[in-house]
């Protein structure tokens, strides 16, 4: 099928002004990232950054670990609603999209919170100790199933994983084709390996592209 909007735009934009707005900054953060990047899509955007805040103000994490800065939208959403001493670990391995984060969260209130580590994600992620209270996992979607399996060991107890863009546009509905290309193959793979997991429990929004949201299931 043709890439869909996941909720109709007029549905997408109804939830936004009824959604509590970001700090006015948030929107220099966006204009920035549209002026200065090939793919500014790839940014959360105000919906799911709200969504972001919400999720990191309810669990109260000490620890979060990102893989996927960018250009640190989605980094300054959580380090907002962080609670004291609370610090957030964000990879990425293009120093392009990590220059223009680090101006960003340089002029944010939360430079103190965040910490960019440069350099392939399963290699940050194996030289980082857990445990972790909070996983964002929004990069190469070939890696997704690597993050998960490198990063699961290291989830605490009760922390959670949330895996963005796990509806790829609506790609996913139809049958698997020969001729899909790697990323929409390795999120159906993904996918389906978490829903079988009996490790875990996930239930997967339909908020902007799709996010999972994984929790270890209690014996």
């Amino acid at each position: 099928m043709a890439d869909i909007d996941v909720a109709d735009p007029r549905v997408e934009q109804y939830a936004v002004e009824h959604t509590t707005p970001e700090p006015e900054w948030f929107a220099t953060v966006a204009d920035n990232t549209r002026a200065r990047t090939t793919a500014p899509g790839m940014m959360v955007g105000t919906l799911e950054g709200r969504f972001l805040a919400a999720v990191v103000a309810m669990l109260r994490p000490a620890r979060v670990l990102e893989i996927g800065t960018f250009t640190g939208y989605s980094a300054l959403s959580m380090a907002e609603a962080l609670p004291p001493g609370g610090h957030i670990v964000t990879c990425d391995i293009s120093e392009e999209h990590v220059a223009i984060a680090r101006e960003h969260i340089a002029a944010s209130p939360y430079a103190d919170r965040i910490e960019i580590r440069v350099g392939p994600a399963i290699e940050t992620v194996a030289a980082l100790d857990g445990p972790f209270d909070l996983v964002f996992i929004d990069a190469d979607k070939q890696g997704y199933l690597g993050y998960y399996e490198a990063v699961l060991p290291k989830l605490a107890p009760d922390g959670v994983i949330l895996a963005d863009n796990v509806l790829w546009s609506g790609r996913l509905v139809d049958p698997p084709t020969a001729d899909e290309d790697g990323s929409t193959r390795a999120l159906r793979e993904f996918n389906d390996h978490v829903v079988a997991d009996e490790r875990v429990e996930v239930v997967m929004l339909t908020v902007r592209d799709g996010v999972s949201l994984i929790r270890r299931r209690r014996s």
